[in-house]
């Protein structure tokens, strides 16, 4: 089965989306709307943004193992599709020892939780992982339609796609900041994910193997880091960063925007990068 994800997505939690914004979001040219921050095994937000939408397709980034029942999941998969067919892509990922006091085996605990989605008929075709290091892209290439990293720089997706091969899809996700003022955007930046993210150990594993020292994941992040993490700028300076990602070898471009006005920054990211690959 195929489904149409766009050239970006939009990145939003619970609280900064509703029906309205996501038609917003559909008019701007996105393709999927991403609900991002462990959303609830119902996923009855997702099926709303689909009803109130045309085309969008909606995706998960990320159900949580850890909170979220499998077979609750495989139920609301099956609801949305038959509702919504081919406009749903269920994303999963193990979340973070920092946060779950059970958080054991992630690798194990994963293949179980794919495992039990199989058997619950949930296409491997409709799902991704939120993977980061080699084992995991190898999970998602082997197991599923492919990854949806976050938090990454281009060079991750370079080396992402090298590990998944060809026909898989990836799916990185960027910070996007419309901030000409390199000072103003890195204060911004370290303020709010990526900056007080980098204490995850998942997210700083994966930064030291694509060479970033101890000095770059303290204090919120070096510049180097902060930089390489965050599309700012001019609009059409964010959007040619965005787009590294597809020179990399990523499908689609999922967008973090950054700010006070999430939807405002996302439209004028879309407006910045249609008309950079138009010129």
């Amino acid at each position: 089965m195929s489904i149409d994800l766009g050239l970006l997505g939009a990145h939003l939690r619970e609280h900064e989306v509703d029906p309205e914004a996501a038609a917003e979001v559909e008019r701007a040219g996105y393709g999927t709307l991403w609900l991002d921050a462990s959303p609830p095994a119902d996923l009855a937000l997702a099926e709303q943004l689909l009803d109130a939408t045309t085309r969008l397709t909606a995706g998960t980034s990320v159900v949580n193992v850890w909170t979220a029942d499998a077979q609750t999941v495989a139920a609301s998969y099956h609801r949305i599709e038959d509702k919504h067919p081919g406009r749903f892509l269920l994303g999963v990922g193990i979340g973070h020892r920092e946060v779950h006091t059970d958080y054991a085996s992630p690798y194990h605990t994963l293949v179980s939780y794919l495992d039990q989605l199989a058997r619950a008929d949930v296409p491997a075709d409709r799902t991704v992982v939120a993977a980061l290091g080699p084992k995991m892209l190898r999970l998602a290439g082997d197991r599923t339609a492919g990854a949806i990293p976050c938090m990454v720089p281009p060079e991750h997706t370079r080396r992402a796609r090298s590990i998944l091969g060809a026909g898989k899809l990836l799916l990185p996700g960027h910070y996007a900041l419309v901030e000409p003022d390199t000072g103003r955007a890195r204060v911004v930046a370290r303020s709010a994910p990526p900056g007080t993210a980098l204490n995850v150990t998942n997210y700083a594993n994966n930064l030291r193997r694509l060479g970033f020292t101890e000095d770059d994941l303290s204090h919120a992040g070096s510049d180097r880091l902060i930089d390489g993490l965050v599309a700012y700028g001019a609009p059409a300076t964010v959007a040619t960063r965005l787009l590294a990602h597809r020179d990399a070898g990523a499908d689609h471009v999922g967008v973090y925007p950054l700010g006070d006005d999430p939807i405002a920054t996302l439209r004028t990211v879309a407006e910045a990068v249609h008309a950079v690959k138009a010129g």
